[in-house]
């Protein structure tokens, strides 16, 4: 026969908002697929097979959520990719 104890349980009922964003990458008649995986690379830190298939996303699809993280995290790789001639966006 097992002996029944009483547990005291604590609910936890903060809830912490996260708020992550995208940073997406568009698509441009005008920037080479090695410039692009080059910048993937340098600016967010991508392995060069994960910028080469982000890179193929953004030709084929037109545009490829490249990273995610905070608001001000992004906004310093978005101004980087923009300075180096890519079309990119904070979602």
């Amino acid at each position: 026969m097992q002996a029944l104890t009483e547990t005291d349980v604590e609910i936890l009922e903060e809830t912490i908002d996260t708020d992550i964003k995208k940073l997406v990458i568009y698509n441009d008649d005008v920037n080479t697929f090695d410039w692009v995986i080059d910048t993937l690379i340098e600016v967010c830190g991508h392995s060069s097979e994960q910028a080469e298939q982000c890179t193929i996303i953004i030709h084929y699809k037109g545009k490829c959520s490249v990273k995610e993280g905070a608001f001000e995290e992004l906004a310093g790789m978005r101004n980087e990719i923009c300075r180096r001639g890519i079309s990119a966006e904070i979602h």
